[in-house]
Formats: C-alpha cells, sequence, structure tokens
C-alpha cells in the first residue's frame, strides 16, 4: 500500500518524457504494470510528455484495459484532431472491451464525428446514449451532441437536445450559444445568451462571452460588444487571452481602430492572434504604415507570424505599394515555407501587381504547385492592373484550357480587363459567353457588362442590357450611373440617379456617390458635384472615404479652384492617399501652381515612393517654369531608383482585327504607313491654325524637344 501511495505521488510530480520513462521502469520492476489505474496515469503522462504513439504503446500492451484507459487512449487521439482513428479505437472499444462506454466515451466519439462531419454515425451514436438513462441525461453527453449537430449545420436537431434538458448548465448554454454564431444566425445567440444570463444557476464563463463578443461582430453591434466589454472589466476577465482577443477583433472589425488600438497597447499578453488582429485592422483602415510597423516589431521580438499575420501585412503592402517590404514578408514567408499556401500565394501575386512588378508575380504563380479558380483571377486581373489587359484574355483562356470552372468573381474580373481595351467585337463575344455560362442573373456581371459596353463605345447598348433587367438593385444602377459619366454625359448621370432616388425602392449607397460625383467631374458640373457630396453626408449619413475626396480635389482641381480643393483634404477625416494627393497634382500641373504642387509630390512619394508618373508630373511642372535644376534632380532620382514609367498603349478595332500601339511605337508592320498619315495631319492641322499644347511636354534643359 505504501508502494502505491508512493508511485501516486511520484505521478503527480511528472513534468517531462524523461521522468515518464523512468516512472515506466519503475512500475516493470514492481510488477504492477497490468494495474488498470497506473496504465491509465502512464498512458496520458505519456501522451502529454512524449508521443501520441508511446501512448498507443502503453494501451495495446496492457492485456485488460479498463474504460478509464480506453477513455485515455481516445481522449489523447481526439486531443490531435486524429478523428478517423479516434472512431476506429471507439468501433473496437464495442467490439471488443469488457466494460461498456461511459458518460466520457460518448462525448470523445460525438466531437470525432462533429470533426469529421459525420452526422450519421453521430445520429446513431446519439441513439446509443438514449438507451441509458444515465448517459443519455449526462450534461457533458448533451454538449457533444449539440456541438456535432451545430457544426453540421442542423441548429434545430441541436436546439431539440438542448430543450431535453430542464437545468443546461454553463457548458450546454455555450454549445448553444456558439452554435448560433457559427452559423451564421448572431441574432440567435444573443437572444439565447440574453435567456441565459436571467436564470438563477447562471454562471458566466469566459468561453461564452467569446461567442458572444463574435456574435457582436457579425451584426457590427458595437454598442452591444461594448456592454459585454463592460461585463468582462467588472467580472474580472480581462486577463483572458482569447476573450481579449476577440473584442479586438469587434473593434478592428467595426471601424473602432482608436479603441482597438488603446485595447491593444493595454494588454498584458499578447499572442499571434493579438498581434495579426491590429495589423489586419492598420491594413484595412488606410493605416498601411502603422501596420507594417507593428509587423516589423513583432518580428523584432521573435514572435513567430503565421499565414494570416502574413496575409494582413501584404494587405498592407498592397495599399502602400511598399514593394520593398512585400519582399522581405515574401521572404519570410518563403523561410517558413508557407508561401505556397492559398491565401499568402494569392495575396503575394496581389501586392507583385499592386507594386507593378508583374514578372515576380509570373514567377509565382508558375511555381505554384496547384491553382485555384482565385490564384489565376489574381493573375489576370493583375495583368489589367498594369496596363496589359491584352495579356488578361489569354490567362482567361488558359485557365479555361487547364479545366478550372470560372466563377461569378472570374468572369466580373474579365469582363473589367476586357473594358480595358475597349474592344466591342470582344464585348458581344464575352457576352454571349456570360449567358451560355448561366451567369447572366448575377448583378455583378451585370453591373460590369454595363461598364465593358459603355467603355468599348456602345452606350446605347448598355442603355438597352439596363433597360432589360427586370431586377435592379444599387449595384446595377451605380453602373448605368457610371457609364453616363465615362461619355461625359453628365446631365443623363444626374437624371438616372434622380429616378433611383425618386422612383424606386433603392438607397444610394458609397459605390453610387463615387460614380455620380465621377460623372459630375467629366462633365465639369461643380455645383451639382458639390450638391451631390452634401447629400451623401447629410441626407444620407454616408461617410465619404478617400476615393470621395479623391473625385472631389480632381472635380475642383479642374476649375482651377485649388484652394478649396485643399480645403477638402485638410478636413478629410482620414489620412488622404496617393489617389487624392495624385488629383491634386495633377491640377497643378493644368494650372502651374508650383507651391501646392511640391506640397502633393512630396506626400505622394512618401506614401507610393515607386510611382514613376508622380516624378515625372513635378518634373514637366517644373520645366514649365523652366526650373531645369529640379528637372535633373528628380530625372537623376528616377533614374537611382530604377523607376520606370508605364507606357500609355492604344488599341484600335479594324475589320475585326485588333491593333495595339505605344507612344513611339515602330513595331508595327505598317508603322511606316501611319507616320505618313501623321505627317499629313500635322500639315492639315497647321492650315487649320491649330496651335499645339507643348507646356506639359517634358523638356530637356540643353535641348527642347520640337512637336
Amino acid at each position: 500500500m505504501k508502494t502505491r501511495q508512493v508511485l501516486v505521488n511520484l505521478f503527480q510530480a511528472c513534468n517531462g518524457g524523461r521522468s515518464v520513462s523512468q516512472l515506466h521502469s519503475q512500475l516493470f520492476k514492481t510488477g504492477i504494470l497490468n494495474d488498470s489505474f497506473f496504465a491509465t496515469k502512464l498512458n496520458s503522462l505519456y501522451s502529454k510528455f512524449v508521443s501520441l504513439q508511446a501512448a498507443r504503446k502503453v494501451f495495446d500492451e496492457t492485456l485488460h484495459p479498463s474504460v478509464h484507459l480506453w477513455n485515455s487512449t481516445l481522449r489523447s487521439y481526439c486531443r490531435e484532431k486524429q478523428w478517423e482513428e479516434t472512431l476506429r479505437l471507439f468501433h473496437l472499444m464495442l467490439c471488443t472491451a469488457e466494460g461498456a462506454p461511459d458518460n466520457f466515451t460518448i462525448p470523445i466519439a460525438l466531437k470525432a464525428c462533429a470533426g469529421l462531419r459525420m452526422i450519421e454515425l453521430g445520429r446513431v451514436i446519439h441513439g446509443f446514449a438514449k438507451k441509458n438513462d444515465k448517459i443519455g441525461s449526462d450534461l457533458f453527453v448533451g454538449s457533444a451532441l449539440v456541438e456535432l449537430y451545430s457544426k453540421c449545420g442542423q441548429m434545430g436537431k441541436a436546439l431539440k437536445v438542448f430543450e431535453e434538458f430542464p437545468q443546461p448548465d454553463t457548458v450546454l448554454w455555450t454549445s448553444m450559444v456558439t452554435g448560433y454564431q457559427q452559423n451564421n444566425n448572431p441574432e440567435e445567440a444573443l437572444t439565447l445568451f440574453s435567456q441565459m444570463v436571467m436564470m438563477d444557476s447562471f454562471v458566466l464563463d469566459p468561453v461564452t462571452l467569446v461567442s458572444v463578443v463574435s456574435a457582436c461582430t457579425q451584426l457590427s453591434n458595437v454598442k452591444a460588444g461594448s456592454c459585454v466589454h463592460g461585463l468582462v472589466l467588472r467580472r474580472g476577465f480581462d486577463s483572458d487571452l482569447p476573450l481579449v482577443n476577440s473584442l479586438l477583433n469587434l473593434y478592428a472589425k467595426t471601424g473602432c481602430d482608436k479603441i482597438a488600438a488603446n485595447l491593444f497597447s493595454k494588454m498584458p499578453e499578447k499572442d499571434v492572434i493579438s498581434w495579426s488582429t491590429m495589423i489586419a485592422c492598420n491594413a484595412n483602415n488606410e493605416a498601411a504604415n502603422e501596420a507594417l510597423n507593428l509587423f516589423n516589431e513583432m518580428i523584432e521580438r521573435r514572435l513567430e507570424p503565421n499565414s494570416v499575420t502574413v496575409v494582413s501585412a501584404l494587405q498592407a503592402c498592397v495599399v502602400s505599394r511598399n514593394l520593398e517590404e512585400g519582399k522581405k514578408i515574401h521572404k519570410i514567408a518563403a523561410r517558413k515555407h508557407i508561401e505556397l499556401e492559398f491565401s499568402v500565394s494569392t495575396t503575394l501575386l496581389d501586392m507583385y501587381m499592386k507594386c507593378s512588378c508583374p514578372d515576380e508575380a509570373v514567377d509565382l504563380f508558375q511555381r505554384l504547385p496547384k491553382k485555384d479558380v482565385v490564384s489565376w483571377v489574381a493573375l489576370l486581373s493583375g495583368y489589367a492592373q498594369n496596363g496589359m489587359a491584352y495579356k488578361s484574355m489569354g490567362v482567361f483562356r488558359d485557365m479555361l484550357s487547364d479545366g478550372i470552372q470560372p466563377d461569378a468573381v472570374a468572369v466580373v474580373k474579365i469582363l473589367a480587363a476586357s473594358s480595358e481595351l475597349g474592344i466591342f467585337q470582344q464585348a458581344l463575344c464575352l457576352h454571349g459567353y456570360v449567358v451560355r455560362s448561366g451567369f447572366n442573373s448575377n448583378v455583378f456581371v451585370g453591373a460590369s457588362l454595363i461598364e465593358l459596353y459603355s467603355k468599348c463605345g456602345g452606350l446605347g447598348d448598355a442603355v438597352k442590357l439596363f433597360k432589360g433587367m427586370i431586377l435592379r438593385d444599387v449595384v446595377i444602377w451605380s453602373s448605368m450611373i457610371a457609364a453616363y459619366g465615362i461619355h461625359g454625359r453628365g446631365g443623363e448621370a444626374l437624371e438616372i440617379f434622380d429616378q433611383m432616388v425618386k422612383n424606386s425602392n433603392i438607397r444610394p449607397n458609397n459605390v453610387t456617390f463615387l460614380s455620380i460625383l465621377s460623372a459630375c467631374s467629366h462633365a465639369g458640373l461643380v455645383e451639382e458635384g458639390l450638391k451631390i457630396f452634401d447629400m451623401m453626408e447629410h441626407d444620407y449619413q454616408l461617410q465619404p472615404d478617400s476615393e470621395h475626396f479623391g473625385i472631389m480635389v480632381d472635380l475642383l482641381g479642374r476649375i482651377g479652384r485649388l484652394g478649396k480643393a485643399m480645403d477638402i483634404i485638410n478636413r478629410m477625416p482620414i489620412p488622404p492617399g496617393p489617389h487624392v494627393w495624385g488629383a491634386l497634382l495633377g491640377a497643378c500641373r493644368i494650372h502651374h501652381n508650383i507651391e501646392m504642387g511640391e506640397v502633393a509630390a512630396k506626400n505622394l512619394f512618401w506614401l507610393d515612393p515607386t510611382h514613376a508618373g508622380y516624378y515625372i508630373l513635378l518634373s514637366n511642372i517644373y520645366a514649365v517654369d523652366g526650373k531645369w535644376d529640379n528637372v535633373a534632380e528628380l530625372r537623376t532620382l528616377i533614374k537611382d531608383r530604377g523607376l520606370k514609367k508605364m507606357f500609355g498603349r492604344s488599341m484600335v478595332e479594324v475589320r475585326g482585327e485588333v491593333h495595339s500601339f505605344l507612344a513611339g511605337d515602330r513595331f508595327h508592320p505598317d508603322y511606316q504607313k501611319i507616320y505618313e498619315l501623321l505627317r499629313k495631319l500635322e500639315v492639315q492641322m497647321g492650315k487649320e491654325v491649330y496651335i499645339p499644347d507643348l507646356d506639359f511636354l517634358l523638356h530637356d534643359k540643353e535641348a527642347i524637344l520640337q512637336f
């Protein structure tokens, strides 16, 4: 008896693989290795400190394992998410064990069924449990059944199980709340939680609150989430890391970035989830530099990022067009062997394309062992973003040849790429493909077709398509408004907007206002644009984003109201993005405002240092004013940084054949005839007293280029 107690004490003190092996040897020497109690303890310790295989060996060497040893071994497999082996062992137990499964065995088997989504086997085990009153009435079994049915999407069955328990405990309540939340029914999750807190036997648990906060996040209900946060503080749960991470995620995803940052700074403990959430929060709120600073701080603290962290950091690189940081993160991903994971590789493709490095993107794409539709779409849309939409069609054909069926997103992307080419015949072909493939009822595809026709000069076809649509949602209306705007027909765009607001139940959203403001900008309707912008803020309580402000700056800049444009930038509630400062810089070039142009350029060089176009724009402003030293300095900067201006490409469709041209192109087979015609046009223009505007040519200090 004394020896037994000594061994029990030694088991309790065991804290590593070496001590487990020593204990095993001691059991062997004392001859009580087949004692079920010690075999179970030994099995559990081997699983915890050594390996699952070592634990299984103890089980296999025990002649008559007790139900406790069976449960210990089953639990070890379940903990490692080896669901199939868990169920195989459970089946072996049913067939060979001397003792029947108990109320601890059944939850383990049900958890394995839930992991594999094996609903039918789960129902069989459920039937087995109901035949035994002790097992069927066990709260842990009830919680496992609720988890099984909820993970298989059968919340009705889960609720029926829940209602069979007259006095559910916290675990059972939590299983139901979590089930509703994970099945995208956050309203029911919060309703059930409200019922839970009214119960006399209610015991608050951090695990329950994680699901409640997640439900608030799904509903974007900051008010309810803040109330839960207050409850967390009052109950002293603010040191529970998973719970605080869920609160951090709530604030990050509901636009409360300052609250999220404050909470993050006060967290006594942070894990990779905390850092990833905060990096994503900054990346999604146009604070890319802060996101990258956080990522670098995380690396300096020797915290290992996971694929979610890497994706969020890469998205920050996309926003800021920070190629240098993107390449560093790529190296980290490669070192961790996650660069070819779908989420990471797709974001890397997007980053390289957005940073004007299509060659690196193509190299990565070709190394992918398996390409899904998302990978193909990233390459396809990336070419279009880099002014190579003509290559997008080739990628689309290769995707189809590879047996990849495009989804609605892929179709929208190829339509958008085709719209950059402006080839009407291609638009007709793609429209036919859309109809044959059954995508014509998709509103986003319909909106993209309207955009495609309008950009191919087929405004009439776009209008016909719009009028033929039975169901018009806000996406369709916005596309039609944008179509009129593209053709400079601001009046018709305003009429369509007026019809939408007054004669339909559709409420304009941020994209609608982006379309109508853009239409006003293209048509020079300044006063109308200002009224629309005011309507957006005050009548519809919509918060303008960086793109809306960019269009307003462009609208005012076109007519020379640069001071008013700068006022709009100064009152922006969010940091101005590159397109905002870019619009101001373009206006400064038109109206020869060097001082304000330098301010805009300074911000652009900080926000998007790899965009050669901004350097060239400022250089043009200096050239017009004869500041040749500044021009030379900028040219040197462009050369030293290896920046390249993306050449403009023109395309024209003649007799069903597409002809492509670059500025100064001499590769076209008929280039001599083309330049001969150009010279004739120059002569004709001279006769009609046309005076070209030479101000914006990039002059050289020693030799001014002649027209």
